[in-house]
């Protein structure tokens, strides 16, 4: 979705879009344009980073930048104005562009008039008694949080709360729907947080200020925060000890998906040895073959196929649990997730309708799915939709393992290391490849009956290969 205001005839602003499914805030990880650059309607001016994916803003209009209002690193709420763009430069009926703000500094934009009559006020947001028709700043300025933390440290020291000037009104904390969200997964009380925003509005770094362990104690009187020198112990934080890592962005909605699927599906997990050596040889056989050539041929692909063909034979496990309307929704196409590991963290983009294509097809996607995971390049649509996954743990030469599903989907299958092994083959003991492959399903929609055929299906073709081409 694209989102833009027209602030006159020459200036127009660009605001944070919500690229994905209701995300409600993404954090800017780069800048492709500077203050001065000429932007042309659909070039990518900025890389941002939501909760399921990086994905490229690009600007919808013609003209030059103006102002950057947010540094590379800042979240930044959906519906935020992130840059300003000057659409008929050179005019001179109107005002003169603003001094350009650099990028490692966000700037406040000019005050703009409010409509006569009833303001709407977001929900959650509350309503400060103010004259004033400035949107507050994303950020307070860096002597008032210092300020605002040593006031805050001086609260958690002694435990009580003195007299502060500027202490917000005796009510509800005045904060926006995302610091409250953001307040309450870092268990912190916004009554007890020192707002430095304007209107008395608490910002993050105000509740970021809070949940940081307390500095040592100020004396009373003094003006401003005194550095004081303290031995180090095991709980000092920022120590040689330990490092904390905010949990933002993938990371932090990896964790919500995969509590909640933990704690919503009843999972169930299957294990099964398979000797893979005929499937290690169809791969070497892959490579060389001429309708191959061009796309990446390895261990996975077949597996994928093969999962897929237990599908085909056994469609019931392709569902999806409605707990609104308490029913089994069946799917008849296949979106194969692919666990991908990405310096962001697990990601679990999906190839779309995979069951219609064929090995080629298969693996070109396959292929491309993992390229874009690894560029950082997936599409919250990419991600979204899928009905059962693949992980491949083995390539951490990690045997097995019991993967939690993904949300909204009815099954996984974990593939384990496939490793030389003494195994008994036509009654004798040899050394042959093999592997362990786990399926968890979600309980509510597969009995064990029906993950036990779909797994023995899957172990099954790739023990005999050739069956691929009878069941398929």
């Amino acid at each position: 979705m694209t989102t833009m205001t027209q602030t006159s005839a020459r200036f127009r602003e660009f605001k944070m879009p919500d690229v994905g499914e209701g995300l409600t805030e993404a954090e800017i990880l780069k800048w492709f344009v500077q203050p001065g650059d000429t932007v042309t309607d659909g070039q990518v001016v900025c890389e941002v980073e939501t909760a399921k994916a990086a994905v490229e803003l690009p600007i919808p209009f013609d003209g030059v930048v103006h102002e950057l209002r947010f540094a590379e690193g800042t979240t930044v709420d959906v519906g935020e104005v992130i840059i300003t763009v000057d659409v008929a430069p050179g005019s001179e009926d109107a005002p003169a562009p603003a001094a350009a703000a650099p990028a490692q500094e966000p700037v406040e934009a000019a005050p703009a008039e409010e409509p006569k009559g009833r303001t709407p006020v977001l929900v959650g947001y509350g309503v400060a008694e103010s004259s004033t028709k400035r949107r507050p700043r994303k950020g307070a300025a860096p002597e008032a949080a210092a300020v605002a933390a040593a006031v805050q440290a001086e609260l958690n020291g002694h435990g009580s709360a003195a007299p502060v000037a500027d202490a917000p009104p005796v009510g509800r904390p005045l904060a926006k729907p995302p610091v409250r969200k953001l307040a309450k997964d870092l268990g912190i009380d916004l009554a007890t947080v020192v707002p430095t925003g304007k209107d008395g509005i608490i910002t993050r770094e105000d509740v970021h200020a809070a949940a940081a362990p307390a500095a040592p104690a100020v004396a009373p009187g003094v003006a401003e925060p005194v550095a004081v020198s303290v031995p180090e112990t095991p709980a000092t934080v920022g120590s040689a000890r330990e490092t904390r890592i905010p949990v933002k962005g993938v990371r932090k909605a990896i964790a919500q998906a995969m509590v909640g699927s933990a704690f919503t599906a009843p999972h169930v997990t299957e294990f099964v040895t398979v000797d893979v050596t005929r499937t290690m040889k169809l791969v070497a056989e892959l490579k060389e073959d001429k309708e191959m050539a061009g796309v990446r041929v390895n261990p996975l692909l077949i597996i994928a196929k093969a999962l897929l063909v237990a599908i085909k034979r056994n469609p019931e496990v392709n569902a999806a649990w409605d707990e609104a309307n308490q029913e089994i929704v069946q799917k008849h196409y296949v979106n194969l997730g692919i666990a991908a590991a990405t310096p962001r963290g697990l990601i679990v983009p999906n190839i779309k309708d995979a069951h219609d294509k064929n090995l080629p097809q298969l693996a070109a996607a396959l292929g491309e799915l993992v390229a874009t995971a690894r560029d950082g390049k997936t599409s919250p649509a990419a991600m979204a939709g899928g009905t059962v996954t693949i992980t491949n743990v083995g390539v951490f030469g990690v045997d097995t393992g019991t993967p939690i599903l993904n949300p909204g989907e009815s099954a996984i299958l974990a593939v384990g290391a496939i490793k030389l092994q003494p195994w008994v083959h036509k009654g004798k003991v040899k050394p042959r490849q093999v592997t362990t492959l786990a399926l968890s399903f979600d309980h509510r929609l597969v009995d064990g009956e029906l993950g036990s055929k779909v797994l023995a299906d899957v172990a099954a073709i790739l023990e005999q290969p050739k069956r691929l081409i009878t069941w398929a």
